[in-house]
């Protein structure tokens, strides 16, 4: 068994609405590796970002709650941390790029001064130390003319150059994970491109590990050395990027690269595309979650959810039937 640095185990939790309780995430367990970037992938929905923000404590409560589970980090578990305890681990040592970089700094405060609070906060700077620390950091993510720029406030930047600032604020205090929640989503092709250069170059300087979260395989063929793939609030696939691309074995994952347009020529006809709707997730569901559109679905996946099983080593999916006999495994 490896020795992970983060190491999720059984995560549960729900939110409850006036329609009834949603099951978001449904007993997830996955480890994160020293220096390793885990891809997290699936259709919105799907659990991948209540995942990590619930192991961050940062579940909007009410509604929402982590009803089970463990996530330890350095022998510690963050889930039954104290808000204090935990913050002094989010930013510092574990941090953060969220979705939507139009909407994650805070329009009335200016650059400098967001960058700012955190070093003062978990590392103690003076002020003055602060803020050349973060001119530093504006530079190290490609915004010129940085001292200057500091003094701006977030609608003065593009939306590529308030992502980097994003990344920059996450970088500052030299965490051991970072959690980039789909941080290519709202930017044009170019500066997705610029945007993961930017993190591969900064996860070689500085050694740290990734969880990046996305729907975009192509994008996880990029930058991610494992993968978890999500549905419905499980995990129904892992497997490293090479073994998943060569060898999806579960119809979803499946589903999900035929819908990829191919430019090395073997696209077998149209773009294929999954029948049916995501579940809905006010039950926990006691069979396979993905039994209703799914084309090689037989009588046990109705009455059984299977577990993650090994395929090969380093891979492991969860389905009752083999993809490539269409028979029961």
């Amino acid at each position: 068994m490896p020795d992970y640095l983060l190491d999720i185990k059984g995560l549960e939790t729900q939110f409850k609405t006036p329609d009834g309780i949603v099951h978001a995430v449904n007993g997830v367990s996955f480890g994160l590796k020293e220096g390793e970037t885990l891809g997290v992938v699936g259709e919105s929905g799907c659990g991948k970002s209540v995942t990590m923000l619930s192991v961050l404590g940062l579940i909007p409560s009410p509604p929402g709650k982590v009803v089970a589970g463990e996530a330890f980090f350095f022998g510690q578990d963050l889930l039954k941390m104290s808000n204090e305890e935990i913050r002094h681990v989010r930013g510092a040592q574990i941090s953060m790029v969220f979705q939507d970089p139009m909407t994650s700094l805070n329009p009335v405060l200016t650059i400098g001064r967001q960058l700012e609070e955190p070093l003062m906060l978990h590392i103690g700077m003076t002020k003055n130390q602060a803020r050349e620390r973060a001119a530093e950091l504006l530079a190290m993510v490609g915004i010129p003319n940085p001292k200057d720029r500091l003094n701006d406030y977030p609608h003065q930047y593009s939306g590529g150059m308030r992502q980097r600032v994003m990344i920059a604020m996450a970088l500052s205090c030299s965490p051991q994970v970072l959690i980039a929640d789909e941080p290519t989503t709202a930017l044009d092709v170019t500066i997705q491109a610029q945007i993961m250069d930017l993190v591969k170059r900064l996860r070689d300087e500085l050694g740290m590990a990734i969880v990046w979260i996305t729907h975009d395989l192509g994008v996880v063929a990029g930058i991610a050395q494992r993968v978890l793939v999500m549905y419905g609030g499980f995990i129904v696939e892992e497997a490293t990027v090479k073994d998943l691309f060569a060898n999806p074995s579960h119809p979803y994952t499946i589903g999900l690269l035929g819908s990829l347009p191919r430019i090395d020529g073997k696209q077998d006809g149209r773009l294929y595309s999954i029948d049916g709707h995501p579940p809905v997730l006010y039950q926990t569901p006691h069979s396979c979650p993905f039994a209703p559109r799914c084309k090689w679905a037989m009588e046990r996946c109705w009455k059984e959810n299977p577990l993650l099983t090994p395929v090969s080593n380093e891979h492991r999916v969860a389905c009752w039937v083999d993809t490539k006999t269409g028979r029961a495994r």
